[in-house]
């Protein structure tokens, strides 16, 4: 959920630091560093699989060993909920690709977003569908069953709980942490306090940087600002403030992620090399481009290939330490099986191999001339945001203080007053981009396409009705709201943002003047979600419609099995007018619109 401060912060011309920090009085940085310095007395990195079979102190040797030896790493992602289950399908995947002569050089695992709460806090919390590690051990176990890199890439650094599971990670010989980007634009429903969640990141921060071995400070930047940006300029603006916050003002080393978004391939493998040109230390991986893949299987492997190649090119031509991800081609309807994703990294594998001959065919200048720009733009949003908010009395040298700006005021905020690009008044955020983010396009023409499949009818039918739509999340994941936001623009209906990773209770209230409640979900909630927001409408005797789509699945609490099911039926079943296409919409939106305007029209006094 959005809170109150950001959207004030967003309808004002001018930013002030009252506006921004009105607390104005905060524990200094230095204290919060110390704090984690003396926790380092006493946790340190233990032992890991990995880090002995390779002989290596940390993933950081691993991976500049690999560069210079011109290895491209693989990158597999676990998704269980069952601690056991995932450890098991750690070592059959590993395993599995071994023996058809393949590596897996690290496992990304998915831990579940209660995880973000601390421990004190999760109990009665909802619940997604990723791995809950209940005790200390568990992190062990799960880090060490296979000799691949642990890497913790999401809900530890820059959540609530950033401390106590960063101490957990590191004990398990994980040094590889994340997601300093969740920071900056993921809220945990119910949980207020962005002090308090800046404070644990920055402890975390230095415990890590505080190690005799360098600990990678994951940040997955599509989970963070660039995502929002409308420019990749600014994307790439958002790493250098992130390096700046990570390595200067906490002697850190931040490792950057990329790729959910990144569909178009020129544009991907260009920020790859502005990205290597920016940064020293290498990254973590490159994340598969999951928004492409649609519902048919044959076309997703279209999808895999053409965005593999890019990576391993990119690899090829300018190493930057970044693992690939072959993301299993059913990701885009359900956990993928542990068979699955040994067929994708098998598939990875063969194609990195019948590959190294391809930098022979390619011309990089089309991409260098882009990089070239990225570079020049990012470094003057970085200097522009510092610039203006020491301006406004942000000590940018205060790292609580710069963090919690850069979180309150938001991507689009920022990249209005800051943007690289030359000012435009008719843009989204007010300025060309260099570089259009290619997610903005992607979601434009599936937009486009979406909106061709509504009749005229139902067309004349929506632009009559003067529907009002209010839009949310269920959880952090905001690209179907988006779609779906761009496509009722583009037939005529009034758009009311609910937020994202709402809470029922603010949804409900928001929705006492509006005609339909669209709710957008992914992470496993839906049923939960679905149920306590009936009863806040309930309570305000509201009986506006919900339309949910999304990912429809949950882990049943009765679940022997801790998979995920279908809970088509369940929502519908509550009331809900399930789509789970986009366009499913259409023909339920258009009866509630005709309703209305029979309504108006019976009602509307004789002339």
């Amino acid at each position: 959920m959005r809170s109150e401060r950001n959207e004030l912060i967003m309808q004002q011309d001018n930013l002030s630091r009252s506006l921004v920090l009105p607390e104005n009085e905060f524990m200094r940085t230095k204290e919060l560093k110390q704090t984690g310095q003396k926790l380092a007395e006493t946790i340190s990195v233990g032992h890991s699989e990995f880090l002995t079979l390779e002989n290596e102190l940390c993933e950081l040797d691993y991976k500049n060993r690999q560069s210079a030896n011109k290895k491209i790493m693989q990158h597999a992602q676990i998704g269980f909920r069952s601690l056991n289950r995932t450890c098991n399908a750690a070592t059959s995947i590993f395993e599995a690709v071994q023996k058809i002569g393949f590596r897996v050089d690290r496992f990304g695992i998915c831990l579940d977003w209660s995880m973000g709460y601390p421990k004190e806090f999760r109990k009665g919390k909802p619940k997604g569908t990723g791995l809950i590690l209940d005790a200390d051990e568990d992190f062990i176990k799960v880090a060490n069953s296979a000799p691949v890199a642990p890497h913790f890439g999401d809900f530890v650094i820059g959540m609530p709980a950033a401390v106590e599971n960063t101490k957990a990670a590191l004990q398990a010989g994980s040094t590889s942490i994340g997601n300093l980007g969740q920071y900056f634009t993921f809220e945990l429903p119910g949980w207020t306090d962005d002090v308090q969640t800046t404070e644990s990141s920055i402890i975390a921060i230095s415990l890590a940087a505080a190690q005799k071995v360098p600990i990678l400070i994951h940040s997955n930047i599509d989970d963070g600002f660039a995502s929002r940006f409308t420019d990749l300029a600014s994307a790439l603006g958002s790493v250098l403030l992130e390096k700046y916050i990570v390595d200067e003002l906490l002697d850190g080393s931040v490792s950057h992620c990329y790729g959910h978004t990144f569909s178009q391939s020129l544009s991907r493998f260009a920020f790859q090399r502005a990205l290597q040109s920016v940064t020293s230390t290498p990254g973590t991986m490159i994340y598969g481009n999951t928004t492409a893949f649609s519902e048919n299987d044959a076309a997703n492997y279209a999808v895999l290939a053409a965005y593999l190649q890019v990576d391993i090119q990119a690899q090829m031509f300018k190493p930057s330490g970044h693992a690939i991800n072959p993301v299993p081609i059913t990701e885009a309807k359900r956990i993928p099986t542990v068979e699955e994703i040994i067929d994708a990294q098998i598939f990875c594998g063969k194609l990195i191999e019948k590959s190294t001959d391809y930098c022979a065919m390619t011309n990089s200048q089309p991409a260098d001339d882009i990089s070239n720009r990225l570079i020049e733009g990012a470094k003057r949003f970085k200097n522009d945001v510092l610039v203006g908010l020491s301006d406004i009395g942000i000590d940018v040298t205060d790292a609580l203080e710069l963090m919690l700006s850069l979180r309150r005021i938001g991507a689009k905020t920022l990249e209005q007053k800051f943007g690289p690009g030359d000012l435009d008044t008719k843009a989204p955020n007010r300025h060309k981009p260099i570089e259009p983010s290619p997610v903005l396009k992607e979601i434009s023409d599936l937009a486009k396409k979406a909106a061709e499949k509504v009749s005229l009818e139902e067309l004349t039918t929506f632009s009559a009705s003067n529907l009002k739509i209010l839009t949310a999340t269920t959880d952090i994941h905001e690209y179907g709201k988006r779609l779906l936001e761009e496509i009722l623009g583009s037939i005529g209906l009034e758009i009311i943002d609910g937020g994202v990773s709402t809470n029922a209770k603010k949804l409900a209230e928001d929705a006492l003047h509006t005609d339909a409640i669209f709710l957008s979900t992914y992470n496993g909630i839906a049923l939960d979600f679905l149920e306590r927001l009936n009863e806040e409408l309930d309570k305000k005797e509201c009986k506006v419609p919900i339309f949910i789509g999304g990912k429809l699945n949950q882990v049943p609490s009765s679940s022997n099995s801790d998979l995920p099911v279908d809970i088509t039926n369940e929502l519908a079943d509550k009331g809900a007018i399930v789509c789970p296409n986009v366009e499913d919409f259409y023909a339920p939106l258009a009866k509630i619109a005709r309703e209305k305007c029979q309504k108006k029209n019976s009602t509307s006094p004789l002339v």
